[in-house]
């Protein structure tokens, strides 16, 4: 039975990926998981054993999504400059954006057939790109991508020993109209902002187009890879 993960279903793009998953009908059961889900479908990425346990529930899926991240929280939000610092927000960021999806790929990618083609995507963001950084600013948000962005790429190396087909990637879904983005949506420029259902679209299509050489690398909603 072919299945798919999506983690960060709580979320505006995690939920709109796993209804198209379901809409679309690939897969014979898509497995939908978040921290404010309870029972089967709770998975905590601060939590190890609650990722652990998740893994140990899905069988062998061929395609995993991490759709999660964080970017602002009550009343703290993306650094404007190194005045506002603070170790412990900077931690947080790195706990969701870099460390959580690491621990997902730890006990995720394993269950993940050893031969044919398979996906682990996480969602990235083109402000953890070191060669796209013209404005400064977003210190914890940008770094905890960056450190994302080199995690993919370390994943992808040590999983293509075990499956040689396979794909481990980082997406960018662009500015999407859901509640991490709604503090930040007044300079988007027209069109350029997305709905959470039109995102998910974008990003399984680019996720249907990748091919093996793909692996490690970060690829916008439009397909077109980002700098690291």
């Amino acid at each position: 039975m072919s299945s798919a993960v999506v983690i960060g279903v709580s979320g505006g793009i995690g939920k709109a990926l796993e209804e198209a998953l379901i809409e679309e009908g690939a897969f014979d059961k898509v497995h939908g998981f978040a921290r404010s889900e309870s029972g089967d479908r709770r998975l905590d990425l601060e939590d190890e054993a609650s990722i652990a346990a998740a893994a140990g529930r899905v069988g062998s899926p061929t395609l995993v999504i991490v759709a999660t991240g964080l970017l602002h929280d009550g009343d703290k939000g993306p650094e404007k400059a190194m005045r506002e610092l603070d170790p412990v927000w900077m931690a947080r960021n790195f706990a969701i954006n870099a460390i959580g999806p690491a621990l997902v790929a730890k006990h995720f990618l394993p269950t993940m057939p050893k031969a044919g083609r398979i996906v682990f995507a996480v969602l990235s963001a083109r402000v953890g790109s070191i060669g796209d950084n013209k404005l400064g600013g977003w210190y914890g948000y940008r770094a905890s991508k960056a450190a994302l962005n080199q995690l993919v790429k370390t994943i992808s190396i040590e999983d293509k020993r075990r499956n040689s087909s396979g794909i481990v990637v980082g997406l960018h879904p662009g500015t999407v109209d859901t509640d991490l983005s709604k503090p930040f949506q007044g300079n988007v420029t027209p069109g350029n902002l997305f709905k959470a259902d039109r995102a998910a679209v974008q990003l399984l299509d680019v996720i249907d187009g990748l091919r093996a050489p793909d692996s490690g690398k970060l690829f916008a909603w439009d397909g077109v890879e980002v700098t690291p």
